[in-house]
Formats: C-alpha cells, structure tokens, sequence
C-alpha cells in the first residue's frame, strides 16, 4: 500500500515559471551554469545551490549554515515579492514534459517517511552519511523540500485513465525552456479525484526510487528529528512526508550512466589490455569509428585515441540473478575492481561518471583531457531497477540516468502547513 497524500504547493507565480525553474546542477555543464547566475536573479539555483551567489559560503560547519540562512532567505523574499505564491488548498498534481518523441508523465503529491522507513519505498543506492547531512540540514532549515524525489510504481489503467481526463483541461503552466523541453502542470483539485487516485495508490504494493536516494534518506531523518522534538505528532504533520513525483513504469526508459578513470592503476596499455583479455574478448574498432553498446554484456571502451569493443565471458555475469546480470555491476565486478584498483566507486577520486545523454564525443573529450580509459555500458531497465530493489540488493552507484531532468521550483512542499 503506498500513501500519496495531496499537498499545499509552494509555486512560482504563472509568468515567472520559466526564470524560477532550473535543472539541477549537476545536469548543466559549468557554462551554462554561470549563464544563468549572470542572467537570471530569480532562478532557484539561489536556494539550491546558494554558493554560486555567495563568495562567504565555505564548506566548514559555519559555512554550511550561512548557505542555508541564504536558502530560507531567498525563499522568504520571493514570497514576500510575490515570485512565489501558495495553494490555498490540498492538491495532486500531473507533470508532463515533452521533448521531440519523448513524453514522461508522473502524479505530483506528497509521500510518508514511514513507507521509506519500511521499505514500501524500495531504494536501489546506497547513500553517503554525509550527503545525507548536508541536504536534511537544508532541508530543515528551509522548512521545506526544495526537491522533488523521482519514484516509479507499476502501472495502472484505472490511474491513467483519471491523468487522461484530467489532461483534457487546459493546463496550469505551459512553457518551453532553452533545452527544448516543453513542461505542462495540472492541477487536481477535485475532492472526487484525489479521493479516487488516493485509494488507487493505496492498492500500489511499492513505490521505487529512481532519483533522488540522499534527499529521501535526508527527508526521513528530518521526520525523525521532528519526532522527537514533537513527542504528541500524530502522524499527519507535514514533516511525515516528502515531496515526490511518481511515474509509471510503462514506457519509462532509462539511459546509460558511463565511466571514466584517471590512470591505469601503474599498468602499461598493453599489460592492461592482456588483464582485460582474460575475461573479455578484446576487439579494437576502425580508426574513427566509436563502439556504442547495443546489447547487454557488451561494454564500450575508449583508450589513447581508439575504441575498443568489449564482449565479456558467461563467467562474469548471472543471467538469473537480477543484480549480477547487469552490465555496470559486470564493469565493476570484472574490470574496476580486480584491475583499476576502484574497490569503492562512491569515494574514490579517480572515477568519474558522464551521464549518456551527453554522447559519446565527451568521453573522448575526457580522456583526452584529463582521464585515462572510458567505459560505456549499457543501460538497465526500469524492470531490472525494480527486480534488484525487490530482492534488498542495491546497484553500483551511478547506474541509471533518466531524461528529461525533473525541474526544481516549480513545487515546493513546505513542512509547516
């Protein structure tokens, strides 16, 4: 049974939606980014990421705290300008996106801690403690969730079919932003509606995160730390719950999330290509011809100016094991691992992820830059996320990437009312 709980949005004003909403910064290349710091004095880069404002944030403690006095501050001032404004009522929401063939569509709403604490919100990640830290400190001290979670949950028609009627109406926002992606919001507002979708969602076994692991586990410690504070909460608080948008898994894909490394872990190229050998069968490609994987257990690599076609033995993979099937857990199992000395991808400083969306070109332009050997793996399914998730395993960091980009600011849940 999954709760989703309707909510009283913070939004940006109709005609400011464009200037408010930004991608997060980890999806924008650093030009981009500071485009529209230079540009735009109401992106929302200002409470998520308030150091590219601010030269006396530092990432001690007191630093820390001063970036989120800058958060809460530039909150209050776009509600006290009226660049933010607040629903006077409870409500779900759908958000669509659309960019050229590409439609992904979810339910806007609130969900409980209590699920992810009992795992009916199922995670595939492990976290860093710190992270966590850092976003529930934000968190608590805008009072708010400033970004949304990405959840997944099996499809349903009777769900579908209200989004449907409910997209039939003319939307709320409308507008394209400078990626090309079009972003639509409908609000549902019906009593009869949210009646109806509530107890749809409770017939839901699980939700699943897709993005959005640190601030799910930074949100319930939030909710814990309130609890305490809070001995009489009845459960119905907003801080019980976080702000989440929920997409079916049908006609969901999920994109390939690739590697770099900085050396050959003190080998030479031809002692690491024998390595590789072992287990791989090594083909290198034409001049000039790139090696995208089209299939699973096939891995591309680019080294020194080539590109090289990997194709690895029955022996590293599991077909009928949900996690050890996958090609980034074969990658880290067979290769990082054993031969590059990568024993723990989340903290070691010499990989780095490039997410697919970005081509094949930017791994070329990394290691003909600053790394040494890409990897270009081929994506999971929004079925093998659930399966390993199902099964309490939990992936390789950085395994899935999913596009379009979740906006943030144009919802935000405060924990107050």
């Amino acid at each position: 049974m999954a709760v989703v709980k309707p909510f009283k949005r913070l939004r940006p004003r109709t005609d400011m939606a464009e200037k408010v909403a930004i991608l997060p910064v980890d999806s924008l290349e650093k030009s981009k980014i500071d485009e529209i710091v230079e540009k735009n004095d109401y992106a929302f880069f200002r409470v998520t990421s308030p150091h590219l404002y601010h030269s006396d944030v530092e990432q001690d403690e007191h630093g820390k705290r001063l970036m989120n006095k800058h958060s809460r501050d530039f909150l209050d001032h776009m509600l006290e300008e009226g660049v933010l404004v607040k629903d006077d009522k409870p409500m779900l929401f759908i958000y669509r996106q659309l960019i050229g063939d590409t439609v992904l569509t979810g339910i806007v709403g609130c969900t409980a801690v209590d699920d992810y604490l009992n795992n009916y919100i199922k995670k595939h990640e492990f976290t860093r403690s710190e992270k966590e830290t850092d976003i529930s400190y934000h968190i608590d001290y805008c009072n708010a969730n400033t970004g949304t979670i990405y959840l997944i949950y099996r499809w349903q028609k009777e769900i579908e079919d209200i989004m449907n009627e409910v997209m039939s109406r003319s939307p709320e926002y409308d507008f394209v932003t400078d990626d090309g992606v079009e972003h639509l919001v409908w609000p549902i507002s019906n009593a009869g509606k949210l009646r109806e979708l509530t107890k749809l969602f409770e017939k839901v076994d699980n939700l699943y995160i897709a993005d959005g692991h640190h601030r799910t586990a930074a949100a319930s410690r939030v909710c814990l730390e309130r609890r305490k504070q809070n001995p009489g909460y009845t459960g119905e608080e907003e801080f019980n719950y976080f702000l989440a948008v929920l997409f079916p898994d049908k006609n969901l894909n999920i994109m390939d999330y690739n590697r770099l490394v900085r050396d050959l872990n003190g080998l030479a190229e031809e002692e690491f290509l024998a390595k590789l050998s072992e287990n791989f069968k090594v083909e290198k490609c034409p001049e000039g011809v790139q090696f995208k994987p089209q299939k699973s257990h096939e891995l591309g690599m680019y080294m020194s100016g080539s590109w090289y076609k990997l194709t690895a033995s029955p022996s590293t993979y599991d077909d009928s094991h949900p996690l050890k099937c996958l090609d980034v857990v074969v990658l880290q199992d067979s290769i990082l691992e054993p031969i590059l000395g990568i024993k723990d991808p989340r903290t070691d400083e010499r990989i780095d992820f490039v997410a697919g969306v970005l081509g094949m070109d930017e791994l070329e332009v990394r290691v003909d830059t600053d790394m040494k050997v890409a990897f270009a793996v081929y994506p999971c399914s929004v079925k093998e996320l659930m399966d390993v998730a199902d099964i309490g395993e939990v992936m390789p960091p950085k395994a899935t990437w999913f596009e379009p980009k979740l906006r943030s600011g144009l919802f935000i849940h405060s924990l107050s009312h």
